[in-house]
C-alpha cells in the first residue's frame, strides 16, 4: 500500500493549483468587469473603483496576476500633487510610440482604482492585453502598489502637507515611502525629484542610487519660502535649510547651513523656463526644446518629471518633444470650458502649495479677476480644512473683481476671504447655485478660474455634464 503514494510534489498537484488560480482570477475580472459596467450603466459612477474592491475580494491577487501580463512593465506614479497630469504626459507618449497603455486616467489612485483600471482592458478570459501599465498611487497607498504591481519605475514628484487627518506629517508618509522604494524589484528605477528636501531625505536613504531631477531655471524662482512652507529644516541636524531659490512650495535649491545636507545633483534638468499663464510653458530639458500646452511652473516639474521616466524606458527626447506639442490636460487640471458665453478653467487646488500655485499663476500669469473658489471636506478631500488659513489668498487683494466662495465649506472659506481682506459674493454650497451667481457676477466673454478641492471639482463638473456643458469625466 505504502508503495502506491503519490508523489508529495506531483506535478499534478501544482497543474491543479495553477488551474485554481487560473480560475479565480478569470471569476475576479469577470465579477469586476461587470461591476463597472453596472455602475457606468445606472449613472452611480464611472466603475473606476468600486470594480477594484469587488475584484479583490474574489482573489487577493488579482493586481498581482493583471501585473504579470503586461508585456514591458509598469510605471508608478505618486506624489502629493501632479500625479493625473504625470500619469497622463507618459501615456499620451507610450501611446504615441506604438504601445498599448493600461492607466487609472480617472484619477482613482488607491489600490482599488489601479485593480479597477487592469480589469477595465483584461478580456473574458482573465487575460490582460498590454504593453505598459501606468499607475497613479496614492502616497499612502504605495507600499501595497510596489509590493503588488512590481514596477519597473517608480515616480516621487513632491511631498507636500495635505489631508492631515488621512496621512499624519510628512515625516511619516516619508519614511512609508522610503521603506515602499527599497523594496523595489532588483531592476527597477526610482526617479525622484531633487528639489523637494523631504523626497531627497527619501532617495538618499535607499541602497540603490536613483535618477534624479531637478529646474534649473533661478528666473523663475522666488528667493524666499512661502509662510507656509512645509519642508525648511535639515533632516540630520535640524538647522534652519538654506534656500538659495525657491520655485513651487519648499521645492527648491537648498542646503544645510552646517554641510549635513544638500539638494543632490539632478541628472536630468529643465532651463530657460518661460511662462504664459495657464495656456503654455516652454523649457529646454536635458538639452531638448520643449513647448508645452500647459501652464503654471508646477507643471513644469509635471512635463520634467515625464520626461525623466521616458527617457528611463528608452523614448528618444526629440520625439518627446514633438509629441507633447499636442498634449491635452486631464479633467479638472487645467481643463477649458465654456459656459453660457463665459470660458471657465478648471483647476484643481487641494492643499496650501498648490492652491498657492494656482493662485499665482491665474493672478500673475493669466491676469485673472474672476474666480469661484469651492472647498469641499468629504474624505477624499481631507475632513480638516484649517489649511485654508496657511493659503495665501491675500494675493486676490485689489485683484480680483468677482470672488464667489462655494462647496459645502462655502461659509469657512467666506470667513477666511474676510480675514484676508478679499471682497466676495454670499457663499453658496449648492453647485448649481454657485455657477448661475458666477454667471450672474460676470459678462459674456469674460474668463472665471474655478480653483477648486477634488470632490467640489466633481460636483462643479457633473452640474455642468447635466446641463450639457461637459462630458462625464470617464469619458474625456
Amino acid at each position: 500500500m505504502l508503495g502506491r503514494r503519490r508523489p508529495i510534489n506531483r506535478p499534478l498537484g501544482l497543474s491543479t493549483m495553477s488551474r485554481t488560480s487560473a480560475i479565480r482570477k478569470t471569476a475576479a475580472v469577470l465579477a469586476g468587469k461587470a461591476t463597472g459596467a453596472l455602475s457606468r450603466i445606472t449613472r452611480r459612477g464611472g466603475g473606476t473603483t468600486l470594480p477594484g474592491d469587488v475584484a479583490r475580494a474574489i482573489d487577493p491577487n488579482i493586481l498581482t496576476k493583471l501585473a504579470a501580463d503586461l508585456t514591458k512593465g509598469s510605471v508608478v506614479i505618486t506624489g502629493t500633487n501632479g500625479k493625473t497630469t504625470t500619469s497622463r504626459l507618459l501615456s499620451y507618449l507610450l501611446e504615441g510610440a506604438g504601445y498599448k497603455i493600461v492607466s487609472n486616467r480617472a484619477g482613482a489612485n488607491l489600490i482599488f482604482g489601479a485593480t479597477a483600471a487592469a480589469l477595465n482592458e483584461a478580456g473574458p478570459s482573465g487575460l490582460l492585453k498590454a504593453d505598459w501599465g501606468v499607475f497613479e498611487i496614492d502616497e499612502a497607498s504605495l507600499p501595497k502598489a510596489i509590493d503588488e504591481i512590481k514596477p519597473k519605475a517608480t515616480l516621487v514628484l513632491n511631498l507636500f502637507r495635505d489631508q492631515l487627518d488621512r496621512y499624519g506629517e510628512l515625516e511619516s508618509i516619508a519614511k512609508k515611502i522610503e521603506q515602499a522604494l527599497s523594496r523595489m524589484p532588483a531592476n527597477s528605477t526610482a526617479i525622484l525629484n531633487a528639489d523637494d528636501p523631504r523626497v531627497a531625505e527619501i532617495g538618499l536613504g535607499l541602497p540603490t542610487k536613483p535618477l534624479w531631477f531637478g529646474l534649473d531655471d533661478t528666473s523663475v524662482a522666488a528667493k524666499e519660502l512661502p509662510h507656509a512652507a512645509d519642508a525648511r529644516t535639515c533632516p540630520k541636524c535640524g538647522a534652519s535649510l538654506i534656500f538659495d531659490a525657491v520655485y513651487v512650495g519648499h521645492d527648491g535649491v537648498y542646503r544645510c547651513p552646517n554641510n549635513d545636507f544638500e539638494r543632490p545633483r539632478p541628472t536630468i534638468t529643465a532651463r530657460n523656463i518661460k511662462l504664459d499663464g495657464f495656456d503654455r510653458f516652454s523649457a529646454t530639458i536635458d538639452g531638448t526644446h520643449l513647448d508645452i500646452p500647459l501652464g503654471g511652473l508646477y507643471n513644469t516639474y509635471n512635463v520634467l518629471a515625464a520626461f525623466a521616466v521616458a527617457k528611463t524606458l528608452g523614448l528618444d527626447a526629440t520625439y518627446v518633444a514633438e509629441r507633447l506639442k499636442d498634449f491635452r490636460a486631464a479633467f479638472g487640471r487645467q481643463e477649458r470650458m465654456e459656459f453660457r458665453g463665459r470660458h471657465l478653467n478648471l483647476v484643481l487646488s487641494k492643499n496650501p502649495a498648490g492652491f498657492n500655485e494656482t493662485l499665482r499663476t491665474a493672478i500673475d500669469l493669466a491676469k485673472g479677476n474672476s474666480f469661484l473658489i469651492a472647498l469641499n471636506d468629504r474624505k477624499a478631500d481631507g475632513t480638516d480644512v484649517s489649511w485654508i488659513w496657511d493659503v495665501d489668498f491675500e494675493h486676490l487683494k485689489g485683484k480680483a473683481t468677482v470672488v464667489v466662495p462655494a462647496g459645502n465649506r462655502a461659509h469657512d472659506l467666506a470667513v477666511r476671504l474676510k480675514y484676508a481682506g478679499v471682497p466676495a459674493a454670499p457663499p453658496e454650497t449648492d453647485p448649481g447655485k454657485a455657477l448661475d451667481l458666477l454667471v450672474k457676477l460676470t459678462n459674456e466673454g469674460d474668463t472665471a478660474h474655478l480653483l477648486c478641492t477634488y470632490t467640489a471639482m466633481l460636483d462643479l463638473r457633473a452640474e455642468l455634464v447635466r446641463r450639457g456643458w461637459a462630458k462625464p469625466y470617464w469619458e474625456t
